[in-house]
C-alpha cells in the first residue's frame, strides 16, 4: 500500500470498522501476554549467535554484516532469512526455490521445518519466511500447516506470524480461526505495523458480514479453487470443492426460479 493511500485506509478503518476493535478478545495464555518483536540490535545479535554456532568463517561473517547494515531496505524477517541461507545449505536451497517463482508453489512442507534436531530459532524463522512466500503464492494450506506448528513468541516478527495466519485462514474460509488470529494480532502483539492492523481490521469486518450460500460465499470458494489450480492442485480435493460450488449454484438458481414462479 502506498504512503499516499495508507492514511485513507486508516481513516476508512476508523470510520467503518472501529466497532470491530471493541469486540476483540483479550490476550490469551497461548500468547503469554503481549509479545514484543526484538529490536534491530537484538535481532542481529540472535542471528549472529546462531551463525557463529554453525558457520563462523570470516567470509560468511563478512557477508552477514552486509545483510545487517542498518541502511539496507530489508525487514528483520528478510535479514534473518538471508542469515539462515548463509549458514545452512538446506535453508539456502529452500529459499532459492521460493524466490524463483517458477512453476507451482511447494505442495508439501519440507522435512527440515519439522526436524526437531534443528534449533527452534532456525525452524521458527525459516518456517515463517516459507509461510509468507507461500501465502503470497496462494498456497494457503501448506503455509497454515507451518504456522500452526510454530510458536509466535519464537519468530522474529510475531505481527507477521498472526497476520499471515489470519490471511491463510480467511482464504481457506476458516472464519472463526481467522477472527481469533486477528484478535491476537491486535491485542497480543506490541507495535503492530499500521499496514497489518488496517488490513486485519478490514478483513475482520468483512468476515463478520459473510453469509452462507450467497454469491459472495460462492465467489470466495471459487477464489480458493483458483488458487489451488494455480499451484497444480487439480486432484480429488479440488474436484470435490468444484462439485460443491456447482451444487450451491444449482441450489441458488432453483431457489430464484421458485421465487420468480411464486
Amino acid at each position: 500500500m502506498s504512503r499516499r493511500l495508507l492514511p485513507m485506509a486508516v481513516a476508512l478503518a476508523a470510520l467503518f470498522v472501529a466497532p470491530a476493535l471493541a469486540h476483540t478478545e483479550p490476550p490469551t495464555s497461548e500468547a503469554f501476554g503481549v509479545i514484543k518483536a526484538p529490536s534491530f540490535a537484538q535481532a542481529k545479535a540472535q542471528a549472529f549467535a546462531w551463525l557463529n554456532a554453525v558457520k563462523a568463517d570470516a567470509d560468511t561473517l563478512r557477508r552477514a554484516e552486509e545483510v545487517w547494515k542498518p541502511a539496507a531496505d530489508k525487514s528483520l524477517l528478510e535479514r534473518t532469512a538471508e542469515t539462515l541461507l548463509l549458514g545452512d545449505a538446506d535453508a539456502r536451497d529452500l529459499i532459492a526455490k521460493l524466490r524463483q517463482r517458477t512453476g507451482p508453489a511447494p505442495a508439501v512442507v519440507p522435512e527440515l521445518l519439522k526436524d526437531e534436531s534443528r534449533p527452534a530459532y532456525y525452524r521458527a524463522n525459516l518456517g515463517l519466511y516459507f509461510a509468507k512466500q507461500l501465502t503470497d503464492r496462494r498456497a494457503h494450506e501448506e503455509a497454515l500447516e507451518v504456522l500452526k506448528a510454530t510458536r509466535p513468541e519464537q519468530v522474529i516478527d510475531p505481527a507477521a506470524y498472526y497476520f499471515f495466519k489470519a490471511v491463510c485462514e480467511n482464504k481457506l474460509l476458516k472464519k472463526q480461526e481467522a477472527i481469533a488470529s486477528i484478535d491476537r494480532l491486535l491485542n497480543s502483539v506490541a507495535d503492530v505495523p499500521e499496514r497489518y492492523a488496517v488490513v486485519a481490521v478490514l478483513m475482520k469486518y468483512d468476515m463478520q458480514n459473510w453469509k452462507d450460500d450467497d454469491l459472495g460465499d460462492i465467489a470466495r470458494r471459487m477464489e480458493e479453487i483458483e488458487g489451488r489450480l494455480d499451484n497444480a492442485k487439480g486432484g480429488p480435493k479440488t474436484q470435490e470443492k468444484q462439485d460443491e460450488v456447482v451444487k450451491r449454484l444449482v441450489a441458488m438458481i432453483k431457489k430464484l426460479e421458485e421465487e420468480c414462479g411464486a
